[in-house]
């Protein structure tokens, strides 16, 4: 029972006090993110330089660059990122083609600290389509199936602070970048397991990842048609342990808060889409055994 007696101004505590906070219905929220995103950069940008006079098409941007995208501003390149991670999740993720009407569209679940359970997703379904248990035999299964599992992507996501090594921007300038809290989602299969490498080092000495920096740079791979993509490359220092100190308790606060927040949204679509076509009956059924409580996956 919440023992609060003292009427404040905070509206969102007072109102799951008073009884209200679900009142108005439960509207879906568009999740909007404030952390900065980094990936990987694959492929060069170009820009105009004069050369002996001449205006001519350079590549101001190499590929294979981490890119830190900064929420309603600008974004950033550099070959090389010192990575101080605070924290790492896990989900499924699915990229869903434009068809008719439907513009394309990611369906994602809640972000856990495992995959060894189900997972709702925004869907309405569970891992983004993809069937529960251990497949034995891959190719045993029906064409589609197997197609679907392929373009479900398991991801590691990363929370943290960066710092961008030489960092330019989109056309090559250089410039300053403070420390920057980030989202990293993992998803290429190769990747996956390099950056877990850094946890499950971490890990197996009993240290916490928070109190290390990483150094991630990358290594270009060849397509057999003669393009090229970038995986990570990491390297984790031991020598030197940093002290925490309050902000790094409030910066690790607000990343819990993000995936709560995250998470809240996934399981209002999640209601929305599962419930469509349920009658109450059914709904109370699935609820009984499936639900995610929101603390587990948070």
């Amino acid at each position: 029972m919440n023992d609060i007696v003292t009427i404040t101004d905070n509206y969102a505590e007072m109102a799951q006090v008073m009884g209200v906070a679900n009142e108005g219905g439960n509207p879906q929220r568009k999740q909007a993110s404030t952390l900065a995103r980094m990936r990987i950069h694959h492929t060069p940008i170009m820009g105009e330089a004069e050369v002996n006079g001449k205006s001519m098409n350079v590549e101001v941007v190499k590929g294979g660059t981490y890119k830190l995208e900064i929420p309603d501003g600008e974004t950033y390149y550099a070959s090389s990122a010192k990575i101080r991670p605070f924290m790492q999740r896990f989900m499924y993720k699915r990229f869903v083609m434009a068809s008719g009407d439907t513009a394309n569209r990611y369906i994602k679940t809640v972000m856990a600290d495992n995959l060894n359970i189900d997972l709702k997703d925004n869907d309405g379904q569970f891992n983004c389509g993809k069937p529960a248990g251990w497949i034995a035999d891959f190719k045993a299964l029906p064409e589609k199936t197997q197609e679907l599992l392929k373009q479900i992507k398991r991801v590691r996501v990363v929370f943290g602070t960066v710092d961008l090594v030489d960092v330019v921007n989109s056309k090559g300038e250089p410039v300053e970048v403070p420390t920057t809290p980030f989202i990293w989602e993992v998803e290429n299969r190769d990747a996956f397991k390099t950056v877990g490498g850094v946890f499950a080092q971490l890990a197996k000495m009993k240290r916490l990842p928070v109190q290390h920096i990483v150094t991630a740079n990358t290594e270009e791979k060849k397509l057999p048609n003669g393009s090229s993509f970038y995986l990570p490359i990491t390297s984790l220092d031991i020598s030197k342990s940093i002290e925490l100190t309050k902000e790094d308790q409030t910066t690790f606060g607000d990343f819990v808060a993000w995936v709560q927040n995250y998470n809240e949204y996934i399981l209002n679509s999640w209601s929305e889409n599962a419930n469509r076509d349920m009658g109450s009956d059914d709904i109370d059924t699935v609820d009984s055994f499936v639900d995610v409580d929101m603390e587990e996956v948070a």
